[in-house]
Formats: C-alpha cells, structure tokens, sequence
C-alpha cells in the first residue's frame, strides 16, 4: 500500500520489541480464538497469527499502532491462505468436531455461510469487542460498511441458529 495512514505503518519512535512483546500477551490469545471462528482451521489461525507478528518484528519501528496492524495483518493472511487453499467450507474437521461443544459448532457453521466481510466484522465486534471504527481502521474499511456488515451479519446469523434449533 502506498498510503502508510491505510495500514498503520507510519514513522513512530514507539514501536519496540517490548511493544509487539505486550500486544502479544495482550492480544494473541484473543486473536488466535478470532481467527479460529473465522476460519474454522486451527492451523491457519495459529499460522497468521504467527506471520503476522513476524512481519510486525521487520516494522516495529515504523508502526503507529501495533495491536491494530497485528489484527488486520493476521486477518487478511488468514483470508488469504484460506482463499488459496480453497478449504473453507460449513464441515470443520474431524478434529476440531471431537474437540469443540455443540454450540460452538453451530456457530462455526453458521458464521462459515456469511460473507467474509461479514463475517471478519461479526467475529471483531461481537467476540473481539471491537468497536465500528476500531474495526474499520483493522480492516481498511469505513465505520459505515462495518456497520453494515455487522448488521448484516447478526441478522443473517439469526436465521441459521434459528434454523438448527428448528
């Protein structure tokens, strides 16, 4: 990207390695649960989370707000990786099934039949806590569209849980 505002690179003396070390332990966890819920694969979730920070170490000194470029970073690698293995799909794995309660299976599969940007918006503000704005700055978008995309998607969420409570 060109502008460096777009993706939260930018001159700051801040960004460290103690920095990237605390939004770590603040935030990998929590980022690694999201991104599971988005994508439904353990494995991609712990592979963005991971590159993401590795990428994050080779700016740490040019990022204005680690925790929001690691959450867009590792988002957008997930959905990347997930495009290119064209894997995502309503059925988890055989694993995750044996690992994961009922309910949370459910909304696996639900979530699985939003859109991305749907989903991506739910998952940052219903489970991450994300606000609007927070969300759009995490990923390039405008409070606007998450609005929408989160509205969207409870709706739509909505329906299919109904559906399989019958």
């Amino acid at each position: 990207m060109e502008d460096d505002q777009d993706d939260g690179v930018g001159e700051s003396s801040a960004g460290t390695g103690h920095d990237l070390e605390a939004v770590y332990l603040a935030q990998g966890a929590k980022l690694w649960r999201s991104l599971v819920l988005f994508g439904g694969d353990r494995e991609i979730a712990s592979e963005a989370v991971a590159e993401a920070f590795a990428q994050a170490l080779g700016r740490e000194n040019k990022l204005k707000d680690p925790t929001a470029w690691v959450w867009r970073a590792a988002f957008k690698i997930a959905a990347g990786e997930l495009k290119a293995r064209r894997r995502f799909s309503p059925h988890m794995s055989d694993i995750a099934v044996i690992e994961a309660p009922e309910d949370l299976l459910d909304l696996q599969a639900a979530l699985s039949r939003l859109t991305p940007h749907q989903r991506e918006a739910v998952v940052l503000a219903d489970y991450a806590g994300y606000t609007h704005a927070d969300i759009a700055e995490i990923i390039g978008s405008t409070a606007g569209a998450v609005a929408v995309h989160v509205h969207r998607g409870r709706r739509r969420l909505r329906t299919l849980l109904e559906i399989r409570d019958g």
